[in-house]
């Protein structure tokens, strides 16, 4: 299994009790509906399959997970700040109409005073809103993904329209 034939899910956060259960972070929105009988972890930049005996998941985002063959804390703790895999063909399908901002990745950026500004390469969520990053000639614009700002999406040609704040787009060309 490479990362190639994957699909990142998040990572072990910390070790619980004595017995060798982890901690997992999902980075994965969905993560309840995932089928993990075996996750990937990666060690040394190669994915190493663990199989999952028990996982009872959280309300935050976790989940408390044991692993066959891995029954002591001195054997989970080097799973500590690993990152998960699943394999491709375990990804979620997804209903056509969900749409998600991090689907604007690679849309082009025009705004109504500016033009266009560039491609987005990047979508973060915070805690109050989604901020998208804009490759703009080299230089990192980010503005956050709110209706007051869009204008339209168009999802055929990939263009999303916006108006920035007046100085936003201006501060990036300094």
């Amino acid at each position: 299994m490479t990362i190639d034939q994957s699909f990142y899910i998040g990572y072990i956060s910390k070790t619980r009790g004595l017995k060798g259960e982890v901690q997992l972070f999902f980075e994965f929105e969905e993560y309840e509906s995932l089928d993990m009988d075996v996750v990937f972890v990666e060690v040394n930049k190669k994915l190493v399959p663990y199989f999952v005996d028990a996982i009872k998941f959280q309300k935050n985002s976790t989940a408390y997970v044991t692993f066959e063959d891995v029954d002591h804390i001195d054997k989970a703790q080097i799973l500590v700040r690993k990152k998960l895999y699943l394999s491709n063909d375990k990804m979620p399908e997804r209903d056509p109409d969900d749409f998600r901002y991090t689907d604007l990745i690679g849309f082009l950026v025009i705004d109504e005073n500016h033009g266009e500004l560039g491609r987005i390469t990047d979508v973060q969520e915070f805690p109050q809103q989604f901020v998208a990053t804009v490759d703009m000639d080299g230089k990192e614009l980010m503005f956050p993904l709110s209706d007051d700002l869009i204008l339209g999406i168009d999802g055929e040609e990939e263009i999303i329209e916006v108006e920035l704040p007046e100085g936003l787009v201006d501060l990036y060309k300094e």
